[in-house]
């Protein structure tokens, strides 16, 4: 460290490591208080307690709806993304028809459902013995 607290690589590099501190601390402020406008303006209050709730299940929804096995394996980026705007149409939808918050979860949780038996091993061995063929 120099004088001035700066660790000496950056001092011999010429660059300012407060300046630029204060600058990335700028940046993510200013993004965390337009994400919190966004959720704000979403559910038409300032509720801290609530404004966030449930987004974690949301993504992971998405992950999922994507290609993504809950037990592991391979992450694909394309599917994410189309998972999300799946869950985000859903939700949209169930807005713009002014059903309830109360039952508006539950065409996500049929799609988790969905999803979960359709990776299942031993749905897909009981579909395929159905269907008369060999399980790989």
């Amino acid at each position: 460290m120099n004088r001035w607290g700066q660790p000496d690589g950056e001092f011999l590099r010429g660059v300012d490591a407060r300046i630029i501190k204060f600058l990335v601390y700028t940046f993510s402020g200013l993004c965390a208080g337009l994400a919190g406008l966004v959720a704000a303006s979403n559910i038409k209050c300032a509720d801290s307690n609530h404004s966030g709730l449930f987004l974690e299940l949301d993504a992971i929804l998405a992950v999922v709806v994507g290609g993504t096995s809950l037990t592991g394996g391979r992450f694909y980026l394309a599917g994410a993304i189309i998972g999300a705007l799946f869950i985000q149409t859903l939700t949209t939808t169930m807005y713009m028809r002014n059903v309830s918050a109360d039952v508006a979860p539950v065409p996500k949780a049929i799609a988790i459902i969905a999803v979960c038996l359709l990776q299942s091993p031993a749905l897909r061995r009981k579909m395929a013995g159905l269907m008369g063929r060999k399980a790989a």
